[in-house]
């Protein structure tokens, strides 16, 4: 199967070997985004609401440089290093999808890179 690979100028540089996102046939695999400023390369300050934001920002700027919207986003998986941040990370989530909102799996972990509060991966769908 061929691959394409995403990249933005405006979401953070990989900080390891691995693309910012992979068109695979109708599908865009986009890579976990931490809170990371992309014009600083560091986390940004603030607490879960701040951090998931900037998650959600690079995430947004990937998706835009592959012509996608996060409307066509159907499954997004959320790293969280303290499940209590649940509901403020739920009131940001919910702001930036509509109805009918994809699926999703939320997942408690002992840390993160950088320090970071959270990570968000995504994959969307649309057409190379």
């Amino acid at each position: 199967m061929e691959r394409k690979i995403i990249i933005s100028k405006d979401a953070p540089d990989a900080i390891g070997p691995y693309s910012q996102a992979v068109w695979a046939g109708d599908f865009i695999y986009l890579s976990g985004q931490t809170p990371i400023d992309p014009a600083t390369q560091k986390l940004v300050e603030g607490g879960i609401a701040e951090q998931t934001r900037q998650a959600f920002d690079n995430l947004e700027a990937v998706l835009t440089a592959a012509g996608l919207s996060m409307d066509n986003v159907i499954k997004c998986n959320v790293y969280l290093v303290d499940m209590n941040y649940f509901s403020e990370m739920n009131a940001v989530y919910q702001s930036r999808f509509a109805s009918p909102y994809p699926a999703r799996t939320t997942v408690g972990v002992r840390e993160l890179p950088l320090g970071a509060l959270v990570e968000i991966e995504l994959v969307a769908t649309g057409r190379v």
